[in-house]
Formats: structure tokens, sequence, C-alpha cells
């Protein structure tokens, strides 16, 4: 009976020693989850956009520690990119048909192994008035180029904030996202034909944000015009001037949305870029006058699910130069100039979706009209015919279909995986294939809606 009752105390200490255990096991667990999201939090803070004027003003008074980015002053990240591709026409002849060339980076990742574009960013708070931003990118051909060096204020009030120097512009969606924070891994064909991939000048910008529930923003920029659409040279004042607005909001509980209107105004002189005649020889054109272009883009996120779009249209006139030198016969000329104008479109479509955590799958498609083009050198009929300008008169509207799935580990990492159908070319379709890494290192601002 005992021995039983023994027995039996020894059952019920087990019963109670295991839900014990169990108990300390959840609650080292959840201490464990504690940890990492107070380090979450921190690493939240030290990445997060420069602090108010006023609140750093105070915690220096105080002699407190500040957590934001300017806390190490300044702050230092890297980006590192690379890529193993394959496509199936030479990324060295890419052009986009019908369109003219905008000479910026905007073909597809070389074949086989390519070192992407790293960058090195240093930025923070100057002192409570002023905050300074640094971006240098090193480029696959082992070239040193300044994206951004700018700097900011942070204490003009009443909603308005000041950027002066070199710097990623405010028009569009897509346009202000470094690279890096791109959904795919190269820009969609309307940024690519009007904009170069992306426009960044050195300017100055005046933005305001309304004191409002919703959200509102206008904006203005004056450039220098040193990239495409219009070109740089030596002259006094701004050649390039845009606005842009946008509005925002929250769809139900947690989701919110942005939409925007923007304008961009360039005169360029001579905007050169090579063609090939009817021989397939070479020949120079440039282009001189008044480009103007009118985004619209709208973005809606939820916490898994991000859809986004833009709509281009672009109108240009002024005179064209085609150059035939090399070519053609002494007696009958070489150079032509003549009236020229146009008005061309693009949009694109995309979707990305979180199936699972960490993992994200995304589509888009991108899509260019060649619209009306006239071209009074071919219209006289005294010189160059159409065959002579096949980037400029093809009426070929180019598409492109993207697909891509990307594996984050964690905030600092990025594997993607990017399969597309290009037809930028007229008659000719691009299979391409690429894998993707994407590396940060050091501390990194938070990136915009």
């Amino acid at each position: 009976m005992i021995r039983h009752l023994w027995l039996v105390t020894a059952f019920a200490v087990a019963g109670a020693a295991l839900p014990a255990r169990a108990q300390d096991a959840e609650l080292s667990q959840l201490r464990e989850e504690l940890k990492r999201l107070q380090q979450r939090i921190e690493d939240l803070e030290r990445r997060s956009n420069a602090e108010r004027p006023e609140k750093a003003e105070r915690k220096e008074k105080d002699g407190t520690r500040r957590t934001g980015e300017s806390a190490f002053n300044p702050g230092i990240s890297l980006i590192l990119q690379g890529t193993v591709a394959r496509s199936s026409l030479d990324p060295e002849t890419y052009a986009i048909s019908g369109f003219a060339p905008s000479g910026g980076e905007v073909g597809p990742a070389p074949r086989g192994f390519g070192l992407g574009e790293s960058e090195l960013v240093v930025s923070g708070n100057i002192d409570p008035y002023f905050r300074g931003h640094f971006v240098a990118a090193l480029t696959p051909e082992d070239e040193v180029e300044v994206e951004e060096a700018y700097v900011q204020t942070l204490a003009l009030g009443q909603g308005f904030t000041l950027k002066g120097g070199r710097f990623l512009s405010g028009i569009g969606y897509q346009n202000e996202i470094h690279q890096h924070a791109w959904d795919f891994q190269d820009a969609p064909l309307p940024y690519k034909a009007f904009l170069g991939g992306r426009l960044n000048d050195d300017a100055v910008q005046l933005r305001w944000v309304a004191p409002t529930e919703l959200f509102f923003e206008l904006g203005t920029e004056l450039g220098r015009g040193r990239a495409f659409p219009d070109t740089q040279r030596a002259r006094n004042g701004a050649a390039s001037w845009s606005l842009f607005g946008h509005l925002g909001g929250d769809v139900g509980a947690e989701g919110a949305w942005r939409a925007g209107l923007s304008y961009l105004r360039a005169e360029p002189r001579e905007r050169a870029f090579e063609d090939a005649d009817t021989l397939g020889e070479a020949v120079a054109q440039s282009f001189s006058g008044r480009s103007r272009l009118w985004i619209a883009d709208v973005v809606v996120k939820w916490p898994k699910l991000k859809l986004q779009g833009e709509y281009f249209v672009r109108r240009e006139r002024g005179a064209l130069a085609y150059d035939d030198s090399a070519q053609a016969v002494p007696q009958f000329g070489t150079a032509f100039e003549g009236a020229y104008a146009s008005r061309q479109s693009g949009w694109y479509a995309q979707a990305v979706y979180e199936f699972m955590p960490r993992w994200r799958a995304g589509w888009r498609y991108d899509r260019l009209r060649h619209g009306s083009v006239s071209n009074a050198i071919v219209d006289d009929g005294l010189g160059p015919t159409a065959n002579d300008f096949p980037l400029l008169l093809t009426a070929h509207n180019p598409s492109r279909s993207t697909f891509m799935v990307d594996w984050s580990p964690t905030e600092f990492s990025r594997l993607r995986l990017q399969l597309a159908s290009d037809r930028s070319r007229a008659g000719l379709t691009d299979r391409q294939a690429l894998i993707q890494y994407i590396h940060s290192l050091g501390a990194h601002g938070a990136h915009r809606f």
C-alpha cells in the first residue's frame, strides 16, 4: 500500500512538473521574442529619418542619448548588389524601337556573373537646422558616380522643406526610390524611355506638407538639366523645372494609399544620339526644342499586398538634325535639319504579394505607345527616308512582362529570381532570367512610402 502511495505521489509530482516546465519554456520563448522585438525597435529607430529639431535640442540639453539616425553622426551604410543573368538577345544591342535613346543605363543585366550597382551612403543631422545625405555609386564598369549629395532643412516650419544639391527628383512614385529598394531588378519601360531609368539632377526643391489628416503635399524643383530628357550645358538659371502633388490616406485599419500628378518641362539643346541608316551605318542625330512630361501615379499597400502603377505622356516639339557625313555623297549634302514633333505615352502596373513570411512574388506589365511622330526631314522628300530613322520612326509599341520571387531572411538581405519576356526591339523577343542578391551593411535610413 505504501509502495503504491509512493507511485501515486511520484506521478502527481511529475504531472505537476511537466506543465511547469512547459510554462518555463513558453516564458523563455516569450522573453526571446521580446528581446528580438526590442532589438528591432532599436534598429528601426536608428534607421529612421532624422528627428525633429526641437526634439533633438531637448535631448541634447537633457544629456540623454539620441537613438535616431543622427546618433551615429553620421549614419554610414553600404549596399552590395550582384546578378547572374541569362538572355536570348545580346544586352549590348539593346534598344527601345520607336523611341529616342536616353543614354542612360537602361539595358538588361549583362550575361553571366555581374556586379550590380553598389552604394555607399552617408547621412545624418548636421545640426538642429540641416540634414545632409550623400550616396556614391560604384558601377559595374568600375566607375564612381555621385548619385545624391544634398542638404535639407529641418526647421523651416509650417510644413515646408527646402533641399539643394544633387538628388532623385520627387516626380512620379518610383523615381525617388533607390534601385536596391525596387520590387524588381530593373526599371519599367516608361522610366527607361522617358527618364533614362530615373531622373536625378543638380537642383533645388521646395516641398510643402499640409497640416491635415489626409496626407497632402506639393513640391516644385528647378534644375540644371544635366540628364535626359534635358542636356547639360553652360547657362545661367534653371534649364528644367517640375511640379508634383500627392494625396494619401488609409484603407481600412491596415492599408494605405497614395496618388499623385507630376509635370516636368525641359529644353534640351542638341540632345544627340546615334542611329543607323538604310545601309546599317551609324549616323548622328540631335534634337533641340521643348520636352514636356506628365505622370500620374498610384500605390496601395496592405501588410502582405502592394499594388502600384504609373501612366506617362510626353510631348516634344522642336528641330531635328541629321548628319550622315561619313556615308553620304558630298554633292548631295550631308546634313539635314527640319521640324520635329512627337506625342508618346506609356504605363506599367505591378502587384507584389507576400505569400508566406519572408517570401514575396510579384508580376509587372510594361507598355509603351509609339503615338504620333512628325519628321519634316522625311516629309519634304529631299533627303533621308523613314528607313533612315529606325529608332524614331519605327511604329512599334514595346511591351514587357516580368515575374519575380524573392526571399528576405532579414531586413538587411534579399535574394531574387526574375524572369522576363521583353519585346522592346521591333520583331524580337528577349527571354531573360536572372538571380540577384542585395545586402545592406550599417545604419541605412528608412525608405519612402
